[in-house]
């Protein structure tokens, strides 16, 4: 089937290291990654990138574990999915493709990569974007019922023994569109032909497997990991976009949380629930325009 993104964007397999990074590049200017949360690919940036694209190289890769990238066999104590591994990924691509310096747009997990990136290669990124997240050391800090609840997720994903694995393996399509209906608040529907991908994705075990161990590190992993750099701000300009009916927009003072995190925080509210690059394309297409305009 065809995906849908114009054909002005060219695909490429990186070897990030061993690891081959599945990603799609187009546009001309100042170079801006884009990063996919849970449990999509690249393909979320679908509206979004060829607007960038009218000024920027832009860079949309799939993370590894997700997409067609590759999904190495998960260890004990998942090290191949800490957000550490998966944010080095990134900046070998971008090495790869001559890019030292860049900016970075993260929606969920892919934000939570690049928060990583951000601590672990200040000197790489000019600006980082983060969509509908907080930090996931204040979301474990700060967890409740309505987290447990509203995010249980988090939680089943890290269950062991296989439980997640199996479940989601019996049914993937269901699951995924099952997460995403669930998380939607009117605006542009979700396009089928991306959903579709989504799930050709995701019906891969590989896929399963990798998910989970990345929500097992970020519960293990990656908090030692933010605890080792607690105190410590992102040096770059930060910008905060998160939907009003989202649960992370009833739930957070959203600024607030992320001024104890980086020196430079900007952002605000857009009408919408979690996937706002597919549910409000237009608004964040702006939004990201504006912010990422003229940085180097």
């Amino acid at each position: 089937m065809s995906v849908p993104l114009p054909g002005s964007f060219t695909y490429h397999a990186i070897d990030a290291d061993g690891v081959t990074i599945h990603c799609a590049v187009g546009g001309d200017g100042p170079p801006v990654l884009l990063l996919h949360g849970y449990p999509q690919t690249h393909l979320i940036w679908h509206h979004v990138a060829p607007v960038l694209a009218a000024r920027h190289t832009v860079v949309l890769a799939d993370l590894r574990g997700y997409g067609d990238s590759a999904k190495p066999a998960p260890g004990a104590g998942q090290p191949e999915y800490a957000k550490r591994a998966m944010a080095r990924d990134q900046l070998l691509v971008m090495r790869a493709l001559g890019f030292d310096r860049f900016g970075v747009a993260g929606h969920d997990r892919g934000g939570r990569v690049g928060h990583r990136l951000a601590l672990d290669a200040p000197g790489a990124v000019s600006a980082l974007a983060v969509l509908d997240i907080v930090p996931t050391r204040h979301a474990f800090e700060h967890a409740g019922k309505e987290f447990g609840l509203g995010y249980f997720h988090w939680f089943f994903l890290a269950a062991g023994n296989g439980i997640p694995e199996h479940l989601i393996g019996a049914d993937p399509e269901f699951w995924i569109t099952a997460r995403m209906n669930a998380r939607h608040h009117g605006g542009t529907p979700f396009d089928p032909a991306a959903v579709a991908e989504y799930v050709r994705c995701f019906s891969d075990p590989a896929a399963v497997a990798a998910s989970c161990a990345g929500y097992r590190a970020a519960a293990g992993v990656d908090l030692e990991h933010d605890e080792a750099d607690a105190g410590r701000l992102i040096a770059a300009p930060l910008l905060a976009l998160w939907g009003e009916h989202s649960f992370v927009g009833r739930s957070y003072d959203v600024l607030d949380v992320w001024r104890g995190y980086a020196s430079d925080v900007r952002g605000r509210a857009l009408p919408g629930d979690h996937y706002l690059p597919e549910e409000r394309p237009e608004l964040v297409a702006a939004a990201l325009g504006e912010f990422f305009a003229g940085r180097r």
